[in-house]
């Protein structure tokens, strides 16, 4: 049984920070590329940033230079950092990943229940 675990979301001012995680566990042997998504009402879900296992990152223009993915993998975890935040960047987060659990050839994708950050002016 693999779940996913978000925390960190909150309501902050602008130009503030939050820390998000995502916490996974039951019998995974892998963690392929992790992300994380973001969703607004009325649109679709958006891709923020990713990294992949060897560490390479890649971010949606609307963040770079303010948002910071990264990983635990001993811990099966990945944070995302988010300064001077805007009042945009208000939306339900969503963590996923390609895992490989035990007992299984191949990589499947799987998601948070998602966490919700507002960003007041």
């Amino acid at each position: 049984q693999v779940q996913l675990v978000e925390s960190g979301g909150d309501l902050v001012q602008f130009g503030g920070s939050l820390r998000l995680s995502c916490a996974a566990s039951g019998s995974i042997l892998s963690i392929n590329t992790a992300s994380w998504y973001r969703q607004t009402p009325g649109r679709a879900r958006d891709l923020v940033a990713t990294i992949t296992g060897g560490g390479s990152t890649n971010y949606a223009d609307s963040v770079k230079g303010r948002f910071t993915i990264s990983r635990d993998n001993a811990k099966n975890t990945w944070y995302l950092q988010m300064n001077s935040l805007k009042p945009e960047d208000t939306a339900v987060y969503y963590c996923s990943a390609s895992l490989l659990v035990t007992g299984s050839h191949f990589a499947y994708d799987y998601w948070g229940q998602g966490t919700q950050v507002t960003v007041s002016s």
